[in-house]
């Protein structure tokens, strides 16, 4: 009497099968192990062949004794025992047959039946005469295991053929098993059973329509993206004109222009020794004033647009050199008559007593300017909805994205060169991250994350809560005096190994980090891009907005509030199993595992015989490890999870993770902390050093220090998903610019303002109006272009003598805005991004709207205690100056 038996995990169990004995393998076997099997099955005769395909056993031939193992996938996947197994070897009489099924023995293995493909293992897409049977033998099955105390193997894709040899109906089988189990229980049975089949049919059904799904998907968005390059194909250059002249009281300038290209709408941007406001509202009685003008044949002359008139500076200013040249921009509607060959000219004229030089670009534009704001409308929409929705990859999604803005651009005769828009890209930014990536990814191999995460876990003993207020507090404080993206980068590497130690899914802690980074950026001027943009304006600069008074009332306002996001971080996470993974941790670590395999394979370069070898290895892992998930899955049902004590944990953890290099982390600590000291000297004037320039210059130095064989091995951990991200964001952001949508989101808040009645009042609509519109502008697009267009709204806000609002509490209103706006969206803030980036490479995939679900609540918190903190400070206490 031989024996068949199956391995679970490092359990066997083992059965008498008359004559014949199978051992299946524990997983993770070597390759020769595989061989082996496939050796022994040759042996025996038989015949492994793939899942998909099915068992079938090659004849009726003798089969020795000897050990055997079970059929494997063509990468050498390990097949559980399933139940068409036990019947390898059947009886051709039905008490042989009772006695397969209740003993697992057999009188005569040498008389087994032939199994034909159709008796192989069969899919889930199984035929409907098969149903009721299916019903019956998956009952059977489950009833056998548990009366023996083994988990049932339960798969997507088995089915329990046709028993060979018998000729009885499925139907009547049916109901000679259900009279032995009762009617009750075969009714209950029978009932699951059913419930079983509807779902699984239902997923063959929700499987077919996600699938024409997601063929709809990429067919509409393939027509709109083939739309978008037809339009830039075809629409003509820009017809920019450049001119550059002097005016003066006594002398205005007239510049004819082109009737053949001319259109409804005329761009004009100039260049010259202008204030910020407009001349009717400055007391200056200096102005400059443009407008369009018809010249008829007769020689009478017509005015045809509205006048755009700017106020100018004194002849002392310039002669001085006290401030820079403005730049401003102004669309004039002209109101065209196509019948008539008139002549179309550009009229300058100037009130002032000295001649001033300008420098004027104009353009003929297809649409209006309000026309134009709702075609950026429309392709930002787009954008968000690609990226909520997952349809496409968020980087995916910004290059469309920054691909429709410019042929939106270049259908209304606006058509950037490509020279141009390289120009639109933050190099500073970008040499940024990319030098901090080469230092952290050479960092990395040392072993320093892995020590620091393993030391912290020591230091809380465990405890989740410690952990993660120290981490929070760690990420408001460094990035209140440095960048909140080297911050992150820092950051990513030693929270997930502690979020895997304590059993806890990264990505909430992460978004936790974030969050209080971006908070703690706004306490100082040098902490958050948009801080930097309002203290280095030269008009804010001349009104007492500098570095100290910036810090001064920015600071307690961002202390409080994260103190009261903590505080709602805690309210969100009260229960400790909201941060943990929903399935097991050794679910959860192969899946992991699973994820990380896949990811390497689909990175490996196509077209040469080692990278298609290494492919199929990859691909078989990865089926391995599917394999093993569903084991474990099986007995974790039948057995009770022991979790480890503290001591036991921290001596594994201790053992696996420590210092691999100590030569390399003295390097890379000289380095880094070398950069980090100029991070914190930058703002000297000595030092004519930018960030970007600093993290570039410590990423070659340690490189050279690292002395690596393989640079490549590097130059691949650098997120470059994210940097194309960043680069396509900033050319959308200039598109949306370009067609001014930023400014008429500005406008229309300074017309509100102006709008209300009384000082106070206008006081308090000011402070709330710009700091809600800041956060939930900043929430959805990139608020440094948002910030830069602010500030010059605010600046005609303070200096319009009708509006009469303090300066101060405007640019406090727009920089709480601003900062604690890119808490809303995963996109709404430069670490953001970098944090869902390193995530992601690491194996654990942010998406919008699980960042969105706890982050733009956050959002609402934050800015609500900033306006509270505002109201009172400049309302009640009337601290409307720069200094105390």
């Amino acid at each position: 009497m031989a024996t068949l038996g199956t391995h679970n995990g490092k359990k066997s169990r083992k059965r008498a099968a008359g004559g014949l004995r199978l051992d299946l393998p524990v997983h993770g076997k070597s390759t020769s192990d595989l061989e082996h099997s496939e050796a022994t099955m040759s042996e025996l005769g038989e015949k492994s062949n793939s899942v998909a395909e099915g068992l079938a056993l090659s004849d009726t031939k003798a089969a020795p004794s000897t050990p055997a193992h079970p059929p494997t996938s063509p990468g050498g996947l390990h097949m559980r025992e399933p139940f068409f197994l036990k019947l390898h070897s059947l009886p051709e009489n039905d008490s042989d047959e009772e006695k397969v099924r209740r003993e697992g023995t057999v009188s005569n293995p040498l008389s087994a039946p032939q199994y034909t493909q159709s008796s192989s293992l069969p899919s889930t897409d199984f035929k409907r005469q098969d149903t009721w049977f299916y019903i019956q033998e998956s009952h059977r099955q489950r009833v056998e295991s548990e009366s023996e105390g083994v988990p049932p193997v339960t798969t997507s894709t088995e089915k329990t053929p046709l028993l060979p040899g018998k000729t009885e109906s499925k139907t009547e089988s049916f109901k000679r098993h259900d009279s032995d189990n009762g009617p009750d229980d075969c009714f209950a049975a029978w009932w699951a059973n059913m419930a079983t089949c509807c779902s699984a049919y239902t997923c063959k059904v929700a499987d077919d329509t996600k699938s024409k799904l997601n063929t709809f998907k990429v067919v509409l968005i393939s027509v709109a993206l083939v739309f978008i390059c037809v339009i830039f194909t075809v629409a003509p250059a820009s017809d920019v004109h450049l001119s550059q002249f002097a005016v003066s009281a006594d002398y205005g300038v007239s510049i004819n222009l082109t009737s053949e290209s001319l259109t409804p709408v005329l761009q004009v941007t100039v260049r010259g020794p202008f204030l910020n406001t407009d001349a009717a509202e400055s007391p200056s009685w200096q102005n400059c004033t443009f407008y369009v003008r018809r010249l008829h044949a007769n020689g009478s002359m017509q005015t045809v647009s509205d006048k755009w008139a700017l106020a100018m500076r004194d002849e002392a200013d310039i002669a001085g050199m006290i401030t820079d040249e403005l730049s401003l921009s102004h669309n004039f509607d002209i109101a065209l008559d196509q019948s008539d060959s008139a002549t179309y000219q550009l009229v300058v004229e100037s009130s002032a007593s000295y001649l001033a030089s300008m420098l004027m670009s104009y353009a003929n534009v297809m649409k209006p300017e309000s026309v134009q704001v709702v075609y950026a409308a429309i392709i930002l929409v787009g954008v968000y909805v690609l990226i909520i929705f997952e349809l496409v990859h968020r980087t995916l999604a910004a290059m469309v994205g920054a691909l429709a803005s410019i042929a939106v651009l270049a259908y209304m005769r606006q058509r950037p060169t490509l020279a141009t828009v390289m120009l639109w890209l933050d190099f500073e930014t970008l040499g940024l991250l990319f030098g901090m990536m080469l230092i952290v990814a050479i960092f990395m191999e040392t072993g320093f994350f892995d020590f620091v995460a393993v030391e912290a876990f020591k230091r809380a003993k465990g405890q989740v809560w410690p952990l993660i207020t120290t981490l929070c507090i760690f990420a408001a404080v460094f990035s209140a005096f440095l960048d909140n993206v080297t911050t992150i980068l820092l950051l990513v590497p030693v929270t997930i190994r502690l979020c895997e130690a304590l059993n806890l899914d990264p990505k909430h802690v992460l978004i936790a980090e974030v969050i209080f980074s971006n908070i703690g950026g706004t306490a100082t001027a040098i902490g958050d891009p948009p801080n930097v943009i309002i203290v280095s304006n030269a008009e804010l600069t001349k009104k007492g907005v500098n570095f100290i008074t910036f810090t001064m009332h920015m600071f307690i306002g961002s202390v409080i509030a994260c103190v009261v996001a903590y505080g709602h971080l805690r309210l969100m996470y009260r229960r400790r199993r909201y941060l943990q993974f929903k399935d097991p941790p050794e679910i959860v670590e192969i899946e992991h595992e699973i994820n990380i395999w896949r990811r390497t394979r689909e990175s490996l370069v196509y077209g040469t015989r080692d990278a298609e070898r290494i492919r199929l290895i990859l691909k078989t892992k990865a089926a391995e490890l599917e394999q093993l998930k569903v084991e474990k899955l099986a007995e974790m049902q039948k057995s009770i999870v022991v979790e480890e004590d503290f001591q036991t944990k921290l001596a594994n953890l201790q053992e696996e993770y420590h210092i691999q290099n100590k030569s390399l982390l003295i390097k890379s600590c000289a380095v880094l902390g070398t950069v980090i000291l100029l991070f914190f000297l930058e703002p000297l004037e000595a030092l004519h050093l930018s960030l970007g320039w600093i993290a570039i210059m410590g990423s070659i130095v340690l490189l050279v220090l690292a002395d690596k064989e393989e640079i490549e091995s590097v130059i691949h951990k650098v997120e470059w998903t994210t940097l194309i991200f960043f680069a396509a964001l900033f050319v959308l952001m200039k598109g949306m610019e370009k067609l001014g949508l930023l400014n008429f989101i500005g406008q229309q808040t300074a017309d509100i303002i102006t709008g209300v009645e009384g000082e106070s009042r206008r006081l308090l609509v000011a402070i709330v109006l710009i700091l809600w519109v800041s956060a939930l502008a900043s929430s959805f697009i990139d608020n440094i272009p948002f910030t830069t267009a602010m500030v010059s709204i605010i600046v005609q806000l303070a200096d319009d003598p009708k509006v009469g609002v303090p300066i101060a509490p405007m640019v406090w209103a727009l920089a709480f805005g601003a900062c604690f706006g890119g808490n809303g969206t995963l996109i709404g803030a430069s670490c953001n991004v970098v944090c869902a980036g390193l995530s992601e490479q690491r194996g654990y995939r942010l998406s919008f709207g699980e960042y969105f679900k706890v982050g733009f609540p956050m959002m609402i918190v934050s800015v609500t205690v900033a306006m509270v903190y505002l109201l009172v400070c400049h309302l009640v206490i009337g601290w409307n100056g720069p200094y105390l």
